[in-house]
């Protein structure tokens, strides 16, 4: 797999403060760890040394070997992380769920959100977390010749920036984490119909209830869905819509006009979470800025 270093920001869970009481005490305990530590080490060195002086007595080093094997596991393995890779997962923040920062070997996380909705128009439930991801080499490939010489403060004041990512052959991946355990594909099949059907029909026109019913059509039944389940839609090389859900492929559509009714759903002038829209504005940004 590729390795990626990421220099975006994500919207995080505050840390809880820690008392100056806390900090003070945390201190004689983070030395008398490192003096232990190095303790230890002296230790094993100096039995080492001795008993290897010794060689001749094998009970002794048989001893020194057993005492080695379960010492070294204390010893600090320095170098083995690197603090500049930041490769853990992003956590949305109001649900728990959390997202690769890099998918498909080649697409990174731009921004994570939540999808709600509203129940007899009395309350709202948290539906699914999604993140938005795209591939950094077609982000630069298909955008850099138009934005490539600006700032990235500069292309964060570009609306048409979200726009041309939206109309461009970029491959791209909304990931789809249902939080509601009492969500059925039903569900999601009507909310789907409901939603990109408005979108198809605020871009194509009326005429593309046929292409809808494609798209709808892959939610079948027989699919469970219970929390944590995940869904999702990867617009590939070509405009081609490949919908899986829990890794398993259960359609793909080759339109470029479903593939821009999607991705207008999370990060298009109406979005469902717009402050996740704006988290994907600024680290796009950071991709393409000099």
């Amino acid at each position: 797999m590729v390795s990626f270093r990421f220099p975006f920001s994500f919207s995080q869970p505050p840390k809880p403060p820690v008392s100056a009481a806390a900090n003070a005490s945390s201190r004689p305990s983070s030395v008398a760890a490192t003096a232990l530590s190095f303790a230890v080490g002296a230790v094993s060195a100096g039995a080492a040394i001795a008993i290897t002086q010794n060689s001749g007595n094998p009970f002794l080093q048989s001893g020194l070997n057993f005492w080695v094997s379960k010492t070294s596991r204390f010893s600090p393995m320095w170098g083995s992380l690197s603090l500049s890779d930041n490769s853990s997962p992003v956590t949305e923040s109001r649900t728990g769920m959390s997202f690769p920062v890099v998918l498909r070997d080649s697409q990174r996380l731009l921004g994570v959100g939540l999808r709600k909705k509203a129940i007899l128009g009395l309350k709202n439930i948290d539906v699914y977390a999604f993140g938005v991801y795209a591939n950094d080499a077609d982000v630069k490939k298909f955008l850099s010749e138009k934005y490539g010489a600006l700032s990235a403060s500069e292309l964060k004041e570009k609306e048409e920036l979200q726009e041309d990512l939206m109309e461009s052959d970029v491959r791209m991946t909304v990931r789809l984490q249902i939080v509601y355990g009492r969500l059925s594909i039903r569900s999601v099949r009507s909310a789907f119909e409901e939603s990109v059907g408005s979108r198809l029909q605020k871009f194509g026109g009326s005429d593309n209830k046929e292409l809808l019913q494609r798209f709808t059509s892959q939610f079948k039944d027989e699919y469970k869905i219970p929390r944590g389940s995940i869904i999702d839609l990867s617009r590939d090389e070509g405009y081609v819509l490949q919908t899986t859900i829990d890794g398993k492929e259960v359609g793909s559509i080759e339109s470029k006009l479903l593939c821009r009714s999607i991705l207008d759903l999370y990060i298009g002038n109406e979005p469902f979470d717009r402050k996740a829209k704006e988290e994907v504005e600024q680290n796009l940004a950071s991709l393409l800025g000099k």
